[in-house]
């Protein structure tokens, strides 16, 4: 059982200063349209991709964010607060479609269930992306960005020719309400997953994929280590030379609502582990697991204070223990 971010094992390299890694997100940017328990009825700028951008950037990282916003209000919402979080623009693409809205429902406890209204809106119209090259240290994608169309065959396309030193870190986040073609959706996702390094899944994503992949599976098509999330039962890291258990963080308030946790966890995990100076290569060095667990440890601090947040309102690096750092082996 791993349960903390205080193992003793060091970085391959030395540490990296937070304005050199670079992580680029790619995927969807859209608007929440939340419906309480008591029906009250809010919006709130999403998108898995997205709500990891500002997060990672919150948290201290370079981050560019590689998608099409629309050119509607709501467009200049989603703008406007990469901006304010420090994300770099330089990869958005404006379209002339209005802003894809996810209907989520949040029951009593918390958890919210989702809708999409995707047909003509600008997510899914991302029909280039820029080549990534060595430049950047860190890719972060899934969900309905290897979902819709021509979103997904771009982002496939574009990771494909990612220089062999990017880390590729995938959060499967299956929408199987948006699955039209299963098949289709499986290939593409084996396509993705064969060159990424680290694979997020959700005990609810491996129901979805059964009985196509399995975590054994996800494995064997190349990825450094497996992260299998399970809400409050806690988090277990696979790799291909064993397992280790990571608890559940302790909130430090009040459980408001679950949107953008796994996000933040996302965010949480890359930020810590790239900015630490660990890379692709460090997944698959001696000492590899307990740095994964001390990672996963760190990313789940930082997701227990976004679900004591009303939306997706990721923490600060100022908003976390002393003991959550960027680089805590240095």
């Amino acid at each position: 059982m791993f349960d903390g971010v205080d193992a003793e094992v060091r970085p391959l390299r030395g540490g990296t200063c937070h304005d050199e890694a670079v992580i680029v997100v790619t995927g969807e940017a859209l608007v929440d349209r939340v419906t309480t328990s008591d029906g009250t009825v809010t919006d709130a700028l999403g998108g898995a991709p997205y709500n990891v951008a500002r997060a990672l950037a919150r948290l201290g990282v370079a981050t560019e964010f590689a998608g099409t916003v629309s050119t509607d209000a709501l467009g200049d919402d989603l703008t406007t607060e990469l901006e304010r979080d420090g994300v770099s623009l330089h990869r958005v693409q404006r379209v002339a479609a209005p802003t894809t809205l996810a209907l989520a429902d949040v029951d009593d406890r918390g958890t919210a269930r989702y809708e999409f209204v995707l047909d003509g809106t600008s997510a899914p119209m991302l029909e280039h992306l820029e080549p990534i090259g060595a430049d950047v240290d860190a890719v972060v994608t899934g969900g309905l960005g290897i979902v819709l169309h021509p979103m997904a065959s771009t982002i496939v396309e574009t990771l494909a020719l990612l220089d062999d030193e990017v880390l590729l870190f995938v959060d499967v986040n299956c929408r199987p309400a948006v699955i039209a073609e299963r098949a289709r959706y499986l290939t593409e996702l084996r396509r993705v997953l064969a060159r990424a390094d680290v694979i997020k899944v959700s005990d609810e994503d491996l129901d979805v994929l059964a009985p196509d992949l399995d975590v054994e599976q996800l494995l064997a098509l190349g990825a450094a280590a497996v992260i299998v999330t399970a809400g409050g039962d806690g988090t277990e890291v696979v790799t291909p030379s064993g397992r280790i258990d990571v608890p559940v963080a302790p909130l430090p308030g009040p459980l408001v609502d679950t949107i953008g946790a796994g996000d933040t966890f996302s965010a949480g995990f890359i930020a810590w582990w790239t900015v630490g100076g660990f890379g692709r290569v460090g997944l698959r060095a001696p000492g590899a697991l307990d740095r994964l667990g001390a990672a996963v440890a760190a990313a789940g601090q930082a997701a227990a204070v976004t679900v004591t947040r009303r939306g997706c309102d990721p923490p600060h690096l100022a908003d976390l223990s002393s003991t959550w750092t960027h680089n805590p082996f240095a």
